[in-house]
């Protein structure tokens, strides 16, 4: 009779980073897992299944002998350091993914190509590949994540087959995908192609992405997209699917019920009594609006001096790539922008713009979450954006309006409860947010429940 592991079948998930931090302790190396992200939603099938991590560890380790300890300390948690040279790695992740590929998957024009960083890019998917085709068994299932890594199943593939291997492969987007009129503006992009479908399955977050994606491998490399859901190019088959992401519900769940939690909701209820507060959470990404967000809230608030006073918008925007110019720029503009409206509008009982340039504990987050009338969520382009499940995982007794932008992945399954607009109109965004915060009692209990039916039903 076959053993437990026996019966376990091997899964390997391929990510650019690893989802946890390493620290030098003394003279060895701990490792510790992150919270959230794919590690909580793929915690469950340790029980069925034997999985392993492969990732950068996020620190450049040259020693042979710290490269073994960093490792050691990488298996407690079932991971896999795969080490690089530290510019080898800026430029794959700075120079390319995130200067060239990144702006192209989120509808941004004008960018330059590098041919350098485009070889580091190269370099880095193949190092991933001799790495774990060196260590996955045969029949193991290999997941590939983003944009990092679009290249990794067709090298994966090549020296599977030398080794003898057989491995599906699965790849998953968690960004748009552009339409082929910006996607084709990489000299690139058929190699990208290329390497995408040599996987088995590739999944993206809406039918939108996914529509993109196929039209763009039978435009440009002529392959077989005659059937739905499947891509045929030199006789290899890859399905191609819809595959909604979502958080845990129960986790906010239960964070409600903590007495830290309930302690940090009546201090904010207290604080800003007779006051409706609008939250927003981003990373500090020209993708995610703020700019716009700010003056829409700017015009919002020159329309209706009548609620000065009466309305604060939460605003926390998480740093992000610090050391890129154009991120550097953005939140020297976004500060600006919010000394002006507080400038403006500011009286002395208050502010109407709190801006916090950080993160926030998880227990801030759930409280501000709850006390919020309103979610104002501006991204020019999103793959999907989790913050609107979160912030609707945290309303169940308050029924608080999540107001969308119509172009963030979300809104393709949320429209109906939420209130959406084109984050590049200030009047749209300005309108929105004022039906938002005068909504009836009823149309927002009515509103709440659609959007929780569905995080509830589409969960990770």
């Amino acid at each position: 009779m076959a053993s437990d592991n026996e019966k376990k079948r091997g899964l390997i998930i391929v990510s650019n980073r690893l989802p946890l931090s390493v620290n030098k302790e003394g003279d060895s190396y701990k490792s510790s897992l992150s919270s959230g992200g794919l590690v909580t939603a793929l915690s469950g099938l340790t029980k069925t299944t034997n999985f392993r991590w492969f990732g950068w560890p996020g620190i450049g380790v040259k020693d042979d002998e710290d490269q073994k300890q960093v490792a050691a300390a990488l298996a407690e948690n079932s991971a896999v350091g795969i080490f690089l040279d530290p510019q080898l790695a800026h430029d794959h992740y700075n120079k390319f993914s995130n200067s060239i590929l990144w702006p192209i998957l989120h509808y941004q024009a004008g960018v330059a190509f590098d041919d350098d960083a485009w070889k580091a890019y190269q370099r880095v998917n193949e190092i991933f590949a001799d790495t774990v085709a060196e260590q996955a068994a045969d029949g193991d299932l290999i997941w590939v994540h983003d944009y990092h890594l679009l290249l990794l199943p067709a090298f994966l593939r090549e020296r599977l087959k030398k080794q003898r291997k057989h491995c599906p492969i699965g790849f998953t987007l968690h960004t748009p995908f552009p339409a082929e009129d910006f996607w084709r503006a990489l000299p690139v992009q058929k190699s990208l192609l290329e390497g995408i479908l040599a996987s088995d399955v590739v999944g993206f977050h809406t039918d939108e992405y996914k529509r993109n994606f196929t039209e763009s491998c039978g435009r440009s490399l002529k392959s077989n997209i005659e059937t739905e859901g499947k891509i045929t190019l030199d006789g290899h088959e890859s399905c191609v699917g819809t595959f909604i992401v979502g958080i845990d519900p129960q986790k906010f769940a239960d964070s409600l019920q903590d007495p830290g939690v309930q302690k940090r909701i009546k201090e904010l209820e207290e604080q800003y009594n007779g006051t409706d507060v609008i939250i927003g959470v981003d990373r500090l990404d020209y993708t995610k609006g703020l700019v716009q967000k700010l003056e829409g809230y700017n015009c919002f608030l020159n329309e209706h001096p009548e609620l000065n006073g009466k309305v604060t918008l939460i605003q926390v925007a998480v740093p992000s790539r610090q050391d890129v110019k154009e991120y550097q720029d953005l939140e020297r503009e976004i500060s600006t922008l919010v000394g002006k409206i507080n400038g403006e509008h500011a009286t002395p009982d208050g502010t109407p713009l709190i801006y916090m340039h950080r993160s926030v504990s998880f227990t801030e987050l759930t409280a501000l979450y709850t006390v919020a009338n309103a979610c104002l969520l501006t991204s020019q382009r999103d793959g999907m954006n989790l913050v609107a499940s979160e912030y609707v995982a945290c309303q169940k007794d308050r029924h608080g309006v999540l107001v969308l932008s119509e172009l963030a992945g979300a809104a393709s399954f949320m429209t109906g409860g939420s209130i959406t607009f084109n984050p590049s109109s200030a009047q749209e965004l300005s309108e929105s947010l004022y039906n938002a915060i005068t909504m009836d009692k009823e149309e927002r209990r009515e509103r709440h429940e659609s959007l929780r039916e569905f995080i509830t039903t589409h969960t990770r």
